[in-house]
């Protein structure tokens, strides 16, 4: 099979699709990774056994002209790398590249199943990509959302073609639980946040109700972990609130869970989803987590009162009080811990991957149907 993706860079996406990628490979399959950029290197290690293609293909341009004939040979050359793969099926993520990918294989008689992987009500491509991506859309054989929710957007392009396959989860390396880590969560007392310094991760939002509660708990901190573009603005909000030394802005680290597995808590607080990674491997870890319950995500991954809480999405004073309320509450944040490590059971890599596999073949079987 051959997957479709722009990079192998720091991102869920990226993160995902490299997981399926090395999960087929070690199960036998071949298995293609095509890239747009030109980058060798993946964030994330593949199996020996995927063949990475980064296609070295120029970025969009904001000039009409030019960014409509860097995309006709942006196609030419993924058309001429798909046919190369001799894909039985082709995956794509992410909805700029799906239109891309679409367009590429009009004609070539291979299965193409694309994956949106943001809320798409909350990111708006643009009037051009909006108009493509649905002319285009119903040429896929099949359409993965990550929640019912953000499927159902996409209802009345793809109909019965789209379905809702979650996020895999994997343990933690070296520590599948809590309890391996030889350390009780309550005995620490760091906060962690993690994802792209970008205004979707609502970053913003997270420091300035942290600065609210930190007083009254002067041997909390909050680690953010990550890089982006807002990093600066975020370093002067920090000293603007006087919060230097209790909050830390720790850039992109490769192992999140050596960090993950010496905090005492999760926030997640994003303005907008698609499946949130770095909330299901916080909970991997055996963190209590609280996230906003923003319009896609959280709520499929976060059982509320059970293994985390929710509070409503951009309320800063919501979330500064669930955030004192588990300070607070040594008790509180055991017991939600004892349940956060149960999401493995729910969204671990084998159940997701068998739905993944058994889409794939629904996929083939269509295909094969005389008239197909």
């Amino acid at each position: 099979m051959t997957l479709v993706i722009s990079s192998l860079g720091c991102g869920g996406a990226e993160r995902v699709l490299s997981m399926m990628a090395n999960y087929w490979a070690g199960r036998g399959e071949q298995v293609t990774l095509l890239t747009l950029d030109r980058e060798r290197t993946p964030f994330y290690p593949l199996h020996p056994a995927v063949t990475h293609c980064p296609l070295g293909l120029a970025a969009e341009s904001r000039n009409l002209a030019v960014g409509f004939l860097r995309n006709l040979y942006r196609i030419r050359v993924l058309r001429r790398a798909i046919r190369e793969s001799l894909p039985e099926v082709i995956i794509s993520f992410m909805d700029k590249n799906n239109v891309l990918t679409l367009l590429a294989t009009r004609g070539l008689g291979v299965p193409v199943v694309i994956s949106e992987r943001i809320d798409p009500s909350r990111y708006d491509i643009g009037g051009l990509w909006n108009l493509l991506r649905r002319l285009t859309y119903p040429r896929a054989s099949a359409l993965v959302c990550q929640t019912p929710r953000a499927l159902e957007r996409f209802r009345s392009i793809v109909g019965s073609r789209g379905k809702t396959i979650p996020n895999p989860v994997l343990p933690p390396p070296e520590a599948k639980c809590r309890a391996d880590c030889g350390r009780p969560v309550q005995d620490s007392h760091r906060i962690v946040a993690m994802g792209r310094l970008v205004e979707q991760k609502g970053f913003d939002i997270l420091i300035d109700a942290f600065s609210t509660v930190a007083p009254k708990f002067p041997d909390w901190s909050l680690t953010i972990l990550g890089g982006g573009p807002l990093r600066p603005i975020l370093e002067k909000q920090v000293e603007r609130l006087r919060m230097q030394g209790r909050v830390t802005l720790l850039g992109q680290v490769r192992d999140p869970f050596a960090v993950l597995r010496g905090a005492g808590m999760f926030v997640l607080s994003s303005r907008f989803e698609g499946f949130p990674n770095a909330l299901c491997e916080a909970m991997a870890c055996g963190l209590p987590v609280i996230s906003f319950d923003c319009p896609s995500g959280p709520r499929e991954v976060v059982r509320n009162g059970i293994d985390g809480v929710l509070v409503p999405p951009e309320d800063t004073a919501a979330l500064a009080a669930a955030m004192a309320h588990l300070m607070g509450d040594r008790g509180e944040r055991e017991r939600l811990a004892g349940r956060a490590s149960e999401v493995l059971d729910r969204f671990g890599i084998e159940e997701i991957m068998v739905k993944w596999d058994k889409l794939i073949e629904a996929t083939r079987n269509a295909h094969s149907l005389p008239g197909n």
